[in-house]
């Protein structure tokens, strides 16, 4: 099972920054779990929509075809209680990018009131990832149905301005062969 933290995203700009939201409603489960009789979305499901942000951004950068795995959380601060019927934006801003990983600084608001920030660094595990077990750890044909759901390639930019395209990805198109 996997656990999205983002419901689509605004801006995407390619080896600079990303701007995503979340909705936050009693629906979710998590919300009647943490901190009964007071809802509240918890913090460290928050990091984690932030590091979903950052990491799309990361990876990006290798062509959405290797995986990248948060490897750590530098910094993290909370200000305020994030309550249902709030919406989240994050927004992820790559502070650099070398082969083996990548820093991001992110940011979650609610309105215009900061709610969180944090330094994330991402590690770069390569495109043919398994786990001790054998199996994939990174399946790009999820990869490729996640990024059109949360609306990357429609809001997309490269670094040249022009419009980010799902066939400008070969790990993408190959998983198509692949379903």
């Amino acid at each position: 099972m996997r656990w999205f933290w983002i419901d689509r995203f605004t801006e995407f700009v390619c080896g600079s920054h990303a701007v995503a939201v979340k909705g936050v409603s009693l629906s979710e489960d998590h919300m009647h779990d943490h901190m009964v009789g007071y809802p509240i979305m918890p913090n460290s499901l928050i990091t984690e929509g932030m590091a979903q942000a950052g990491g799309l951004l990361v990876s990006e950068h290798y062509g959405f075809g290797e995986l990248v795995v948060l490897g750590k959380l530098a910094k993290a601060q909370f200000y305020t209680c994030v309550r249902n019927g709030d919406q989240l934006t994050y927004r992820a801003n790559i502070e650099w990018v070398r082969g083996d990983g990548a820093a991001v600084k992110a940011t979650a608001h609610v309105g215009e009131k900061l709610h969180a920030e944090a330094l994330l660094f991402y590690a770069r595990m390569g495109s043919g990832s398994e786990d001790m077990f054998g199996g994939r750890l990174f399946r790009p044909s999820d990869l490729r149905h996640w990024l059109s759901l949360v609306g990357v390639f429609e809001v997309g930019i490269k670094t040249d301005g022009s419009p980010m395209k799902e066939s400008d990805y070969a790990s993408l198109e190959e998983c198509s062969a692949e379903a």
